[in-house]
């Protein structure tokens, strides 16, 4: 992420993501800001989270949506 684009994220902003089940391990909330996102563990939200600038973050979901992660690449 750009350097200084990291604001003070409001209470309010973060959303539990469509990711997260109702289990204990699995609680991932996300903020959707101007200058990309941020996620962060819910269990323990006074923790620093990721932040992800726009490009990185549309690159990650795409490989998501077409079940490119969590894959065993090979010998490297």
């Amino acid at each position: 992420m750009r350097p200084g684009c990291q604001p003070a994220i409001p209470d309010d902003a973060w959303f539990k993501s469509s990711y997260s089940s109702a289990g204990p391990t699995e609680c991932v909330e996300a903020a959707l800001l101007r200058c990309g996102t941020a996620v962060r563990d819910s269990k323990s939200p006074g923790r620093q989270g990721l932040w992800f600038g726009q490009s990185a973050w549309s690159a990650f979901t795409k490989e998501l949506r077409h079940g490119n992660l969590g894959r065993d690449p090979g010998p490297w």
